[in-house]
């Protein structure tokens, strides 16, 4: 059936003429802005990167808000440093002979290493890593080393002490002992770490000593993740060589003595492109020693005195006395040193360092018994320094024992020697003054703790020793200690002995060990043992 519309009608065709091929004038334009904005883009990026490679900030490290924080830095451990990096370690018990090594060439001296660095910095004249001018340090230097180090070393506390009653002044204690480290040296290394280039603290630094300048670079390089190595000789304490490879640095033992530990150390610095640190008396080392000034002047107003330890490693006094001075000139800034070596004041007197002064007890004195390191520091001292005085083995003993009655505080030497200069009557124009003591360390090592509280206690008649003959008949030994009781005294230790003794047959001579409160108390005890035994004997201190 055919459809009433008609058959379907064809489609009309397209007889235009084809259009132009190539795109309008105006898209052409569009994809050339886009190009160059992208390019730009890129450029931008890239020149940021890199700015942020060349100057990375120490609160960046440190100051992460995802991470923990420990003692105002990153928590995360610090990654492990690969063995093969040194060439001929030397005694070294992580290395198995199976290490491989390959040569390493040193572009300059590593006493210019930190010359673009520091080179805003005035610096004073150097004798080891560190290449600097004989020029003083600067309040503003100070100023800049404590902004920078701020999270990374603890603002430890300056406060007010319970033997300012026993003294007769107004004594505030600034416990920078109370550092992660336990020494206020960590100041002066995390500001010198942080003002390496970044190309010297990807190949790493190297030190070589027991002291607590290389416990605060191994903690201090760690936690910035540079490559640290600490050489110390074999004679060192087991407990301070696991200690420094717990702060993460890798130990090498090697050597009987600290100079042939010092001479590997600097062969392997020169082999690998490492920089070899040692403690001096670098612009950049003073000023961060010096914020400890400026943290006590802003703890404690109205100062009258500030006392530091002084000896052959004079940095923390010269540092601290420029930040104090310029801030206030009526400060007086007093030096402690003992009379063993009385090292900073004949360097004073000679008007140059002082180097052939030996100490024969360094494990007791540490940093304090060091010779002097360097003329800046001589000079600030002299400069800037009102006083310095020296003082006797006793009296750091004695200035020990205070600490840890008054303040639960166990200091070594270093720490208690200001203190001791109070003890041993040096100040006495410091009476009715306000005066901050800085207790700068706290490292004292197990094994000598005990021998120097138990001399302390004899030194402040508080511990005293007799010997006497008694007839070897029951009670009278009884009797002797009822006389002791009665005065109120410990028995320590007691002994009898039968055998050789030079008096009467059947006698036996008794040595007693007790404990007094105090030398008035020691008095009375032996007044009452006179006159009940006249043949006591007392040993003397």
């Amino acid at each position: 059936m055919v459809s009433p519309r008609g058959p379907p009608r064809a489609r009309p065709t397209d007889m235009t003429t084809p259009g132009p091929l190539l795109p309008p004038y105006g898209v052409v334009v569009g994809v050339l802005l886009h190009l160059v904005v992208y390019l730009v883009a890129v450029l931008y990026r890239d020149d940021n990167k890199i700015k942020k490679q060349d100057a990375p900030g120490l609160c960046d490290l440190h100051c992460c808000k995802d991470e923990p924080i420990r003692n105002g830095l990153i928590g995360q451990k610090p990654p492990s440093i690969n063995p093969e990096r040194l060439k001929d370690f030397g005694e070294e018990d992580y290395l198995n002979g199976d290490v491989k090594t390959w040569e390493m060439k040193i572009v300059s001296r590593n006493e210019e290493l930190l010359r673009d660095a520091l080179s805003r910095i005035p610096q004073s004249s150097s004798r080891t890593s560190l290449s600097s001018s004989n020029k003083l340090i600067r309040f503003e230097d100070i100023s800049a080393a404590a902004f920078k180090i701020q999270c990374g070393v603890q603002k430890t506390p300056c406060m007010y002490s319970r033997l300012s009653k026993q003294y007769g002044m107004d004594i505030y204690l600034k416990k920078e002992f109370l550092q992660y480290t336990g020494s206020v040296k960590e100041r002066g290394v995390l500001y010198l770490l942080t003002s390496l280039p970044q190309d010297q603290q990807r190949k790493g630094v190297i030190v070589a000593s027991d002291s607590n300048f290389s416990m605060a670079v191994a903690y201090h390089a760690s936690e910035l993740r540079i490559p640290v190595f600490v050489i110390m000789s074999t004679s060192t304490s087991p407990a301070r060589v696991k200690m420094c490879r717990e702060y993460g640095a890798m130990v090498i033992s090697y050597g009987t003595t600290a100079k042939d530990s010092q001479t590997h150390a600097r062969r392997l610095a020169q082999e690998n492109a490492y920089l070899y640190l040692e403690e001096e008396d670098s612009a950049v080392y003073l000023s961060g020693l010096g914020t400890v000034g400026l943290e006590v002047y802003e703890q404690v107003p109205k100062l009258d005195a500030v006392i530091f330890p002084a000896g052959g490693h004079c940095g923390l006094l010269a540092g601290s006395a420029a930040a104090l001075k310029h801030l206030n000139p009526r400060i007086s800034v007093i030096g402690v040193e003992s009379e063993s070596f009385p090292v900073l004041q004949q360097s004073l007197k000679a008007g140059h360092p002082i180097e052939d002064q030996a100490c024969s007890n360094h494990h007791f004195y540490g940093d304090v018994s060091g010779l002097c390191f360097g003329s800046n520091s001589l000079q600030l001292t002299g400069k800037l320094v009102d006083k310095v005085v020296a003082v006797r083995e006793e009296d750091i003993l004695i200035s020990m024992l205070r600490l840890l009655e008054y303040e639960r505080a166990t200091v070594d030497a270093e720490g208690a020697i200001g203190l001791a200069a109070l003890v041993a009557g040096k100040l006495p124009e410091l009476k009715g003054k306000r005066v901050a003591i800085v207790i700068c360390s706290g490292n004292l090592e197990l094994h000598l703790l005990q021998q120097c509280i138990a001399r302390a206690l004899t030194l402040d008649n508080r511990v005293c020793r007799f010997s006497l003959v008694l007839s070897d008949s029951p009670g009278d030994i009884a009797k002797l200690l009822e006389i002791l009781a009665r005065e109120e005294a410990r028995v320590l230790d007691i002994k009898q002995e039968h055998t050789f003794v030079t008096s009467e047959l059947f006698t036996v001579e008794v040595t007693c060990t007790v404990e007094t409160r105090d030398k008035i108390h020691t008095a009375q005890l032996r007044n009452a043992l006179l006159e009940r035994y006249p043949t006591a004997a007392w040993t003397e201190r």
